[in-house]
């Protein structure tokens, strides 16, 4: 197995692992009605923090999954990874705030960050994966994209769905975390 094969494994299986463990640990936080500084709090957000830094890298990761043979794919996935990366790093950025307020008081996210940073993090990783069920040999699985989708749309909904869309997640990445061969495709059992 490579390198990138291990690395693709390891961040397929942890990064919701974390999620899962940031919102269960949010619930918990949440129980006396209000979320805040504590320790189910800041244990949760270093959680968060470590799924987003992960996350950066996963897209770095994707995105040499990709076999971008012409001009064109190569320069689609190369911006959907600069746009998987950026948007991660507002979540970064905004995490950091959360956990340490001085930060968040002296350079908060400016406010168009705020909503471009995440779609930007969300439409860049979905654009790698769409690629990769794309190509031929397909690489991954149709339905791998969309439990992805799922995953982000069920967190839009509301934040108390984030240990569901980590469950989730996990689910449209197994593809990606089960171990292959070179010249097989992802999913395909």
């Amino acid at each position: 197995m490579t390198s990138t094969a291990h690395t693709t494994r390891l961040f397929s299986v942890l990064i919701p692992l974390l999620l899962l463990s940031y919102g269960v640990l949010r619930l918990i936080d949440g129980m006396d009605g209000d979320h805040g500084p504590g320790v189910a709090w800041n244990l949760g957000h270093t959680f968060f923090l470590a799924a987003f830094l992960l996350f950066g890298a996963f897209v770095v990761v994707l995105r040499s999954l990709v076999p971008a043979v012409t001009i064109r794919m190569r320069a689609a996935a190369s911006a959907a990874m600069v746009a998987g990366v950026f948007g991660a790093g507002c979540f970064v950025w905004v995490i950091l705030g959360d956990l340490f307020s001085g930060l968040a008081d002296s350079a908060p996210l400016p406010g168009p960050l705020e909503f471009a940073g995440p779609m930007a993090f969300q439409l860049g990783m979905l654009t790698l994966l769409i690629m990769l069920v794309a190509v031929r040999p397909r690489q991954l699985p149709v339905w791998s994209p969309a439990l992805v989708l799922v995953a982000f749309i069920l967190i839009a909904v509301s934040l108390d769905l984030i240990p569901l869309a980590a469950v989730v997640l996990m689910a449209g990445l197994t593809p990606l975390a089960r171990n292959r061969t070179p010249g097989t495709e992802l999913g395909s059992s």
